[in-house]
């Protein structure tokens, strides 16, 4: 069976690096004759998590194995289920250069600063092996805290998703589904910005690895929470 996408589709870009050619899309998608959301008698919401260019592209600086191809097939499903979607999320893994999984928190005796895919456990914080170059008390216990609660080390990640990097993007081929989706359905987008807190990680999009009560992002996202739970399906 031969399916047809909207004009703008071409699924050889996906993975690629283009500009989003946002205008034209929203044009396609304005004239498309279908419904609006808001007359959705089921609310589906499709949930996107970290869909960015450095996570999913093959040159990214985190590239996730098979992510493009993923990538491709999430693009087909939305376009072809397009009238049942009702709103499309997605989550912004969001960072800065001195965060606690980045070198640039720690370093050794002799002043090197850790190699990427180092795991640093709170043995070797005790012992010296890595120091924290900020925020000494809170790193000590944040190792502790990460293994007895979450079971798991700490983990040193190359540099990813930096706010104002264009590995910080939505892979064009993604975005311009969405702005198509957003001018069809008249929907506006939901994007959720996680993973600015340097202190901590925030793996997932709802709340950090260790809580950090004194920022405003640094507990459960109820809000974003409760928005999900407004929706039949997700």
């Amino acid at each position: 069976m031969t399916v047809s996408f909207p004009k703008f589709y071409d699924p050889n870009r996906v993975g690629k690096l283009f500009a989003p050619e946002t205008s034209r899309i929203v044009d396609e998608g304005r004239i498309a004759s279908i419904q609006p959301s808001v007359r959705d008698s089921k609310k589906i919401i499709l949930l996107l998590v970290d869909e960015q260019i450095d996570f999913v592209h093959e040159d990214g600086s985190l590239s996730v194995p098979g992510a493009v191809a993923d990538t491709r097939r999430l693009i087909e499903w939305l376009l072809n289920n397009i009238e049942q979607v009702t709103t499309i999320a997605a989550s912004l893994d969001s960072h800065v250069p001195i965060q606690i999984f980045f070198p640039t928190w720690w370093q050794n005796a002799e002043g090197r600063h850790p190699d990427p895919m180092t795991p640093i456990s709170s043995e070797d914080v005790k012992n010296g092996r890595w120091k924290p170059i900020y925020e000494s008390v809170w790193s000590v216990e944040y190792v502790e805290k990460l293994e007895e609660r979450a079971k798991k080390l700490l983990m040193i990640w190359p540099y990813h998703v930096l706010i104002g990097t264009q590995g910080h993007n939505i892979t064009p081929a993604l975005y311009e589904a969405i702005a198509y989706h957003t001018a069809a359905r008249q929907s506006q987008p939901i994007f959720l910005t996680k993973g600015t807190i340097p202190r901590t990680e925030h793996y997932s999009i709802l709340e950090p690895e260790v809580k950090v009560p004194d920022d405003p992002h640094g507990e459960l996202n109820i809000e974003f929470l409760n928005k999900i739970m407004s929706y039949d399906l997700v």
